[in-house]
């Protein structure tokens, strides 16, 4: 049987404020598979983002392993940490763009941070232009955008260094329904054609039914839930899933339709 692409055992991270220790993530166990498109879900505070900067070492880790890939990211050296970070992609909630330079220098900014051949920037930074249907605004500016365009450009930087690994935090949920679904349909879009890995860390069902193969829930820092997105929402055992789904009484059993 395979390794799953990403190996999480025993993951433990403290905060301390006040002398004072919150643990925040307590033992997490998850593996996913390569080409997944993976939702954790969970009420605000459970830990969801945390488990995100963990994944991204954007926070240090205090107990238990994470291997993505061939990266076992608890022991990564600088020099290796940085490869590691190069190798994953991160779309965000505000999506964090720079306001002070056009959409495809937005998308450009990873290529020169590990300087880049500026001939090579110039055809893979219109290759993701494409990809993510915005090429037409290559030189508009962040705030002569929509939302829904905000987070293509994202999107696309995001995939400007070839990651193996794309991390979206509540990356729809600033956006309206329609926008969000055509943002869901890229993503999966992406999924099909450049067997990227996608992690989606979100609160919204709708989210996870819509993009999502497989799910964990988190509840107040532990995994109590996982399995694939039919069996869970079809038979929740976990009272934080069951409350979202009467949270959601909208989605009834008999209104499945289920695709992938």
């Amino acid at each position: 049987m395979a390794q799953p692409f990403i190996d999480i055992k025993n993951l433990t991270k403290s905060f301390h404020a006040n002398g004072v220790n919150f643990d925040v993530l307590k033992g997490i166990n998850l593996q996913i598979n390569k080409g997944d498109i993976f939702g954790i879900v969970g009420f605000s505070g459970a830990g969801k983002s945390t488990l995100l900067r963990c994944l991204s070492r954007l926070e240090t880790i205090d107990c238990g392993s994470v291997r993505v890939g061939h990266y076992h990211i608890e022991k990564l050296s600088h020099a290796m940490l940085k490869k590691y970070r190069q190798s994953i992609g991160i779309i965000f909630q505000q999506f964090n763009l720079l306001d002070s330079r056009t959409v495809f220098k937005n998308v450009s900014f990873p290529l020169e941070i590990v300087k880049t051949d500026k001939k090579i920037i110039e055809k893979k930074v219109m290759e993701l232009l494409d990809l993510v249907n915005i090429a037409d605004k290559k030189d508009f500016y962040p705030g002569q955008l929509s939302g829904g365009q905000k987070q293509r450009v994202g999107i696309a930087r995001a995939l400007a260094n070839n990651p193996d690994l794309l991390l979206s935090d509540e990356a729809t949920s600033a956006l309206d329904p329609n926008t969000s679904l055509s943002v869901l349909d890229l993503l999966k879009d992406i999924n099909k054609k450049l067997n990227l890995t996608i992690i989606l860390i979100t609160h919204e069902l709708d989210v996870v039914r819509y993009a999502c193969n497989d799910m964990a829930v988190l509840e107040q820092g532990r995994i109590v839930e996982k399995g694939s997105v039919r069996d869970i929402f079809l038979n929740p055992q976990s009272q934080t899933a069951k409350l979202f789904m009467r949270i959601n009484e909208n989605m009834s059993k008999t209104d499945w339709n289920y695709e992938i």
